[in-house]
């Protein structure tokens, strides 16, 4: 299901446009896939895709997100030969989404560095609604 995002526009300093960010108070969360929201499927096991199911609450959590307006686009490391499979399975189990960006880099440990901010909650077995929790992270001194 595709739904128009909103986004305000940003002029910076110089009078030049920069990227635009989203209105206030909606994120743009992206969603791995295997692992987060169904069994962790390689790559090397296409033929599991389109069968497994997925996990309790993550349809309804990610969903209910949308329906709130934020962003929901899923980043999965499956590559460009199963996007038809991996569309038709978050079609039929009715995930609600923005977008579905495919070839993540395989192996983890993933640091991202951006000139927006960047939240990263690690999926670990229950999907809710997020509560804030302070935590250590790594940033670029001052």
């Amino acid at each position: 299901m595709k739904k128009e995002i909103t986004f305000n526009k940003i002029v910076g300093d110089d009078g030049h446009l920069v990227s635009p960010v989203l209105k206030n108070g909606c994120k743009n969360y992206l969603i791995d896939i295997d692992g987060t929201i169904t069994d962790d499927v390689p790559n090397e096991e296409p033929e599991r895709m389109s069968v497994v199911e997925p996990y309790q609450g993550s349809v309804e959590t990610l969903n209910k997100w949308f329906d709130e307006g934020h962003v929901i686009t899923f980043f999965t490391s499956r590559t460009e030969e199963v996007r038809e499979i991996t569309e038709t399975w978050l079609n039929k189990h009715g995930f609600k989404y923005h977008g579905l960006l495919m070839e993540k880099p395989r192996g983890g440990n993933y640091h991202w560095v951006d000139n927006h901010i960047v939240k990263g909650t690690r999926y670990e077995g229950k999907w809710a609604d997020l509560v804030r929790e302070e935590r250590t992270i790594e940033v670029f001194p001052s």
